[in-house]
């Protein structure tokens, strides 16, 4: 017979032969951020340096082409006075305040219909999906050329059956709010797929106990499943508003801020004062107050969803 000798243990040895809970604990946490180690470097490289020379930079005078000089509190007293500043932050709160609650107030009841089992359900889910692995620029052409006054598809409908044509994005009074509309086109798989799999892990014997107490398929959503999505909602509330409030690549591709500034939003004066005005320094100042503002709703929200959810927010 061939002995087989068992491995030495690892560290010291308590007494049985096993190693110390220590040690063990130890090589875990090695482990654990050696495997995170790559992924930490790169969001420290491409997040939070960018994120840190920022707000060096929002100090300074500087044209982005050579070294900049300390100016001091100098950007941000210009910003505090800027007409053009708190403009685009008006425009960027009503933005918000319309993207965010439309595209959830649309997202449940769709999610609530592909939560059934009926034959093609895949393919349903399959298709509301699609808008958001969408490229923005391709969604910003097609929206331009569905909504141009003159050879519009949507122009031609509305002629069809009698109704003037519309400006779209081209009308300073409603470029903004069809940028909204496309948006919300945009991101509401995405708010569907989170509704979604919430109702999908709604325990089963809740919805029976609620069958059994009596409760209608109205009653059972009311009060079971959509107290079990409200993690979900928290979730999308803060996720849909900080997009809502970083708002930049749809407008560049369809409006360029236009027509006569109407959807010029925080982010794409940023980026006019950066790279058309060449004033890096104001620029940085602007996205500062831009990052303070996404944190500050960001707490407020997580602590509101801590105390309305019956379950806790991390």
């Amino acid at each position: 017979m061939t002995a087989v000798l068992a491995p030495p243990p690892r560290g010291p040895v308590r007494e049985g032969g096993r190693p110390g809970p220590r040690r063990t604990r130890t090589a875990d946490h090695l482990a654990g951020w050696g495997f995170a180690a790559p992924a930490m470097v790169v969001i420290s490289l491409f997040g939070l340096v960018p994120v840190v020379w920022s707000f060096v930079l929002s100090f300074q005078e500087t044209d982005l082409t050579s070294p900049g000089t300390f100016a001091g509190g100098a950007n941000y007293a210009k910003l505090a006075q800027d007409p053009m500043f708190w403009d685009a932050a008006r425009r960027t709160l009503v933005y918000t305040v319309l993207f965010v609650p439309i595209t959830m107030v649309l997202a449940l009841p769709i999610a609530v219909l592909l939560n059934q089992r009926i034959r093609g359900i895949t393919l349903y889910r399959m298709a509301v999906f699609v808008p958001l692995v969408t490229s923005t620029v391709a969604t910003g052409i097609v929206f331009s050329w569905l909504g141009n006054p003159q050879f519009g598809l949507v122009n031609a409908l509305l002629q069809g059956i009698g109704l003037p044509k519309q400006g779209f994005f081209q009308d300073p009074g409603q470029a903004l709010y069809v940028v909204v509309g496309m948006t919300v086109w945009g991101w509401l798989g995405f708010a569907v797929i989170i509704f979604l799999a919430a109702l999908q892990n709604v325990p089963q014997d809740l919805m029976e106990a609620s069958a059994l107490d009596g409760c209608g398929r109205l009653q059972s959503f009311w009060h079971v499943e959509l107290p079990q999505a409200a993690p979900a909602s928290g979730f999308l509330l803060v996720w849909l508003t900080i997009n809502g409030l970083q708002l930049f690549d749809q407008v560049y591709v369809t409006t360029k801020g236009g027509p006569l500034r109407a959807t010029t939003v925080l982010v794409y004066h940023l980026y006019n004062e950066a790279f058309v005005s060449f004033d890096g320094g104001y620029a940085a100042a602007i996205g500062c107050v831009v990052f303070l503002v996404i944190l500050v709703f960001t707490v407020v929200q997580l602590r509101f969803n801590r105390r309305t959810s019956h379950f806790e927010v991390r």
